[in-house]
């Protein structure tokens, strides 16, 4: 999975490794990503960590803001 592999990159506590899988679950679910091969699962975790690691730990609101970054990202391809 995309995040646990990207988040060895990283420091993060413990709690906060599983609650960002967590969160890259519900937004993938969110998304209607199924494909863990999808190169757009890699790019959501990266976004992911960005907003986790300016100190961002509400889950909710990490899904959110996650989606927005990625909706924009996509939308600004076109």
């Amino acid at each position: 999975m995309a995040i646990y592999r990207l988040l060895q990159r990283h420091v993060f506590e413990p709690d906060d490794v599983r609650m960002l899988g967590l969160v890259y679950e519900d937004v993938l679910k969110a998304l209607g990503l199924v494909d863990r091969n999808d190169p757009a699962t890699e790019l959501i975790a990266k976004r992911l960590i960005e907003v986790a690691k300016a100190g961002e730990r509400d889950p909710q609101f990490l899904k959110d803001l996650t989606i927005e970054v990625v909706q924009k990202e996509a939308c600004s391809e076109f």
